[in-house]
């Protein structure tokens, strides 16, 4: 881990994002300031349209705020070419999404090693196989994406989000889909991360997800309420 005691894992400065269509303009994000230290785990709620998406986005690098910057590791992430953008984040940042977190065509080993040939240097410390036995998947290991069910597919795009040992995790309703069982058994493997030194961040409705949490935001119309 990067980030020091004093310097935050991630801090977002005053965020704004503003779309546009045709002569309508939308404001997402609304001067959002937050910051994220390691070994926290911090929940962002909010109901639906509220900007959270478009938050976590902006701090994985992902998009771009149309105002303010995001910093990961003391380096800034906003406001540089995507390929920098895109270094920064495989290097610094674990992403778990709704969806789409796995190739189906490869199996989980390859997804793995595939999200770690992205990044500079050498920060593997743990296997593939160990990964893959972390998150319950230990049996699995040669079965690919479209193979798994929905519990298994969420474990496993954990794996591939913990490949290169980030300093921030960024999670995007990570149990959603998930039955109470796997629900519980995805948020002890976040909770242990945050544990080990990784900032976790959660993007949720899940009330047992936000409950997890050391701090929880909520978004209401792209502004952190009071």
């Amino acid at each position: 881990m990067i980030a020091t005691d004093t310097e935050p894992a991630m801090r977002a400065d005053n965020l704004y994002r503003f779309f546009r269509t045709g002569d309508e303009e939308t404001l997402a994000l609304r001067g959002v300031t937050i910051e994220l230290r390691s070994g926290e785990t911090v929940a962002v709620v909010g109901p639906s349209g509220s900007g959270k998406s478009t938050l976590l986005a902006c701090l994985a690098g992902l998009d771009n705020p149309s105002g303010g910057a995001v910093s990961v590791a003391g380096t800034r992430l906003s406001h540089r070419p995507e390929r920098e953008r895109a270094a920064l984040r495989a290097e610094h940042i674990g992403i778990l999404l709704q969806s789409g977190n796995l190739l189906p065509h490869l199996s989980l080993v390859d997804n793995i090693e595939l999200a770690r040939a992205a990044a500079p240097g050498d920060r593997h410390v743990r296997a593939p196989r160990d990964l893959l036995e972390e998150v319950g998947l230990g049996h699995r290991v040669g079965a690919v994406g479209r193979q798994l069910s929905g519990g298994e597919q969420a474990r496993a795009g954990l794996a591939v989000a913990l490949a290169n040992d980030p300093d921030v995790l960024l999670a995007d309703e990570p149990t959603g889909e998930l039955d109470g069982a796997t629900e519980e058994r995805v948020l002890a493997l976040l909770k242990q991360r945050a544990h080990d030194g990784t900032a976790v961040l959660l993007v949720t409705h899940s009330r047992s997800a936000a409950a997890i949490a050391d701090r929880v935001i909520t978004l209401v119309d792209g502004r952190v309420a009071a």
